[in-house]
């Protein structure tokens, strides 16, 4: 046992071996551990303590150790101190989330600021079946029971496979010496009571329970990996992308077997958290949209479109004056407006317009309900909206087109689409405006 921890390590992380690492490091027996481990075999490592002044004397107790732990290794010390209530009481997060927030943020800091590799933590068995049964009494899909991550990212985890016991037999076996949380023997969070009233309880019923336990993760993980890979071909086939617009196609979603348990798997990193809604989007309304801190959903016809939720748009403003003196614009968009003699090039983006029937300054704007225009090449007026309709213009990218008006508010162009046939230049017409994005 006390060399297999080493011989793991060695074996098992070799190819940390050349690289720079940050140990994440509490104080306790398991991180203590691991450092000494990494420097007896000879890793490039740093040690990185966070003092989150949550026990008072015991706090600044734990950060004086791992000083004097770093000096004696000779082992480059990182320490930070946060003010974790404050932090917690304006972000109205429970205490662990706060510190999780805190020491994560600044380790990605560290690491940015001095080119470290990989940042190494040192959860052991023990905490990969206390997350299990936290997700489980919560209720959680495959992915929350197939426990905590060996490799995340630049997250390593090198002693997962070890319990806690075995690692406090090799401290003792070798003499190092730890500090002890004693907020860890409280039972007041959820974590500490299912580690001082569940799994006891569990390893005295059976005294295998932390391997059997590594043997059903494993298992839960391969099957974790045949899903993903049937929803790698299922998104191949009903999901699409233009830029960094998500287009998800409801006709074929809804062919599947499982369309909800399909359209989970497809969302589920993008943090929705209300998945009756989301999937209760698929028969709602065109417009319907649910958001998160980052993420919009949005039904639109015949599809789910996700795309990120914008900060609020510089341009928000109702519209953009266009005077009579102005050759060009830079926003909301780039316009240039140029008297010429005769039309050339013609396309989308560009339209030629009779000078005189122009009412200045123009107006560029968004479109509005209500909006019409009377289409280059048909007879009659049209709604914009109708417009947008017939050529399947999704939402988004409804939002994105502007309106160039007279100061009668008559549209002119909608730009980079259809020019109104009301200010088309004819034979009779002596100023010519080419007006271009």
């Amino acid at each position: 046992m006390l060399q297999q921890l080493a011989k793991h390590i060695d074996e098992q992380f070799s190819f940390l071996k050349e690289k720079k690492l940050l140990i994440a490091i509490s104080g306790g027996v398991d991180s203590v551990v691991l450092t000494h481990l990494l420097h007896q075999l000879q890793f490039n490592t740093s040690l990185a303590h966070c003092n989150f002044q949550l026990r008072g004397k015991e706090s600044d107790l734990d950060e004086l150790f791992i000083k004097e732990l770093g000096k004696s290794l000779n082992i480059q010390t990182f320490t930070t101190r946060f003010n974790t209530n404050e932090y917690t009481t304006k972000n109205k997060l429970s205490t662990q989330l706060a510190a999780r927030e805190l020491r994560y943020s600044w380790f990605d800091s560290l690491s940015k600021e001095n080119n470290f590799d990989y940042i190494l933590t040192a959860h052991h068995a023990d905490d990969n079946l206390e997350t299990f049964l936290i997700n489980l009494s919560r209720g959680t899909g495959l992915e929350g029971l197939t426990g905590i991550p060996s490799i995340n990212k630049n997250i390593i985890r090198p002693l997962l496979i070890f319990s806690r016991e075995e690692i406090i037999t090799f401290a003792k076996k070798n003499n190092i010496e730890w500090r002890e949380d004693e907020s860890n023997s409280e039972t007041k969070y959820l974590r500490n009571k299912i580690r001082h009233q569940i799994v006891p309880t569990l390893k005295e019923l059976n005294d295998s329970v932390l391997k059997n336990f590594n043997k059903t993760i494993d298992h839960l993980k391969e099957s974790q990996q045949i899903i993903d890979d049937k929803i790698a071909d299922i998104t191949h086939e009903i999901v699409s992308k233009e830029g960094d617009l998500l287009k998800i196609n409801i006709e074929k979603l809804l062919k599947l077997s499982n369309p909800k348990a399909y359209l989970y798997q497809l969302l589920k990193s993008y943090k929705f958290t209300e998945w009756n809604d989301v999937y209760n989007l698929i028969y709602a309304q065109s417009g319907k949209q649910i958001l998160t801190k980052f993420y919009t959903l949005l039904k639109d016809r015949d599809f789910l479109l996700l795309l990120r939720t914008n900060e609020k748009s510089s341009f928000e403003k109702e519209y953009f004056i266009i005077r009579e003196e102005n050759k060009e614009i830079t926003a909301p968009i780039k316009l240039q407006l140029k008297k010429v003699l005769k039309k050339t090039n013609i396309n989308k983006e560009n339209i030629y317009v009779d000078y005189e029937l122009l009412n200045f300054p123009l107006k560029l704007r968004r479109w509005k309900s209500g909006d019409f225009f009377y289409p280059k090449g048909m007879i009659g007026r049209k709604k914009v909206s109708k417009y947008f309709k017939d050529e399947k213009i999704s939402i988004v990218n409804k939002n994105k087109i502007w309106l160039l008006c007279s100061s009668k508010n008559e549209v002119i162009w909608i730009v980079g689409k259809r020019q109104d046939r009301r200010f088309l230049p004819t034979e009779k017409t002596t100023k010519l405006l080419k007006i271009s994005i």
